[in-house]
């Protein structure tokens, strides 16, 4: 198989292109080439597998020359988060709407000029969801509750999501989009994201590093860690058109949890002191982002796979601990 994993040298794409690598095959077949593109390389260790090219630049002008090169499966992971998308409105329609179109219309090439559809994940967002007076929104939101987004990164993923459901109506893809959860914990500095809080006040706490929470204890949000995430995607691609129920879109497991029972977990697991680095500081911009986000989600579909998430957020911090390998140096105060 030929693979193209977009956004692949961030956080998320080089973590699945690991776990690909690692699996050597995907739905019964072997993968024998990886390309990823990104605006910056991939990480060295990727670079130094035979089966991975990476490609650098903006996905909207590298699409140009993907029409002329047929792809069996594609990981669409590539975005401008939600908070980039707020402060420049032209960069997020740019990025997601006309990247994601483009991208589309290079494989419709390849299929109409004989090439068998490339069958396509697209990293859709829980923020697809939101509050609108002509549709409330339920304390848990599942499947089929209807969206109504209230950013813009949140409109271009539903968009996105029914763009994909119509070039498979036609056949000119085999899509389908997963909404994936709020990923925590994520290693490295804060990014653009309105979300990027929930790593934060778990990530930079173990550093011996104070952090700021914008929002009050009392805020629900549903997560998912890395480790499930991945798996999620993986199990959406390999999935039947009978099994994945349709074309449209599927919410991936989540964790529904408050910012306070994330905290008692970090105390649980690393203790007093480090769960007291974190200080609260509301911000009004990013509290009104997450204050139209779901407080929690369902994943039924996700279930028929065989999908589920973590039992608790405990879990998931272990898991960041073991996956960073971090040494006793950098998870400072830890009892």
């Amino acid at each position: 198989m030929k693979i193209l994993v977009t956004g692949g040298a961030g956080f998320l794409g080089a973590r699945l292109t690991r776990e690909l690598l690692a699996r050597d095959t995907l739905a019964g077949r072997r993968i024998e080439t990886l390309v990823l593109t990104d605006q910056i390389e991939a990480p060295a260790d990727l670079k130094a597998d035979k089966r991975v090219e990476s490609r650098v630049g903006p996905l909207l002008e590298q699409c140009r020359a993907l029409v002329d090169e047929p792809f069996d499966g594609v990981f669409h992971l590539a975005s401008a988060v939600s908070g980039e998308c707020e402060a420049d409105f032209d960069l997020g329609l740019r990025s997601n709407l006309d990247s994601t179109r483009a991208l589309l219309d290079a494989l419709r090439a390849c299929t109409d000029r004989g090439a068998a559809p490339a069958r396509l994940v697209f990293s859709s967002s829980v923020a697809v969801f939101g509050p609108d007076a002509a549709v409330p929104m339920p304390a848990v939101v599942a499947d089929d509750t209807l969206p109504a987004p209230q950013t813009s990164y949140g409109t271009h993923k539903l968009v996105c999501e029914h763009l994909i459901a119509d070039y498979t109506r036609k056949g000119f893809v085999d899509g389908r989009a997963a909404r994936l959860m709020t990923v925590t914990v994520r290693p490295g500095r804060p990014n653009g994201a309105a979300s990027s809080f929930f790593s934060g006040i778990i990530r930079e706490p173990l550093a011996g590093e104070e952090s700021i929470c914008p929002v009050a204890p009392e805020v629900s949000h549903p997560v998912s860690s890395p480790r499930r995430t991945v798996q999620g995607l993986i199990a959406v691609f390999e999935a039947t058109r009978e099994a994945f129920q349709g074309r449209m879109a599927m919410n991936l497991p989540a964790l529904n949890v408050t910012v306070r029972q994330m905290l008692e977990a970090l105390e649980a697991v690393a203790g007093a002191k480090v769960r007291a680095r974190v200080r609260f500081e509301r911000d009004e911009r990013i509290a009104g982002i997450v204050a139209n986000w779901p407080t929690g989600a369902s994943a039924g579909r996700a279930a028929r796979l065989g999908l589920q998430p973590e039992q608790d957020f405990a879990a998931i911090i272990r898991q960041y601990i073991e996956d960073s390998a971090a040494t006793p140096a950098a998870l400072k105060g830890m009892q």
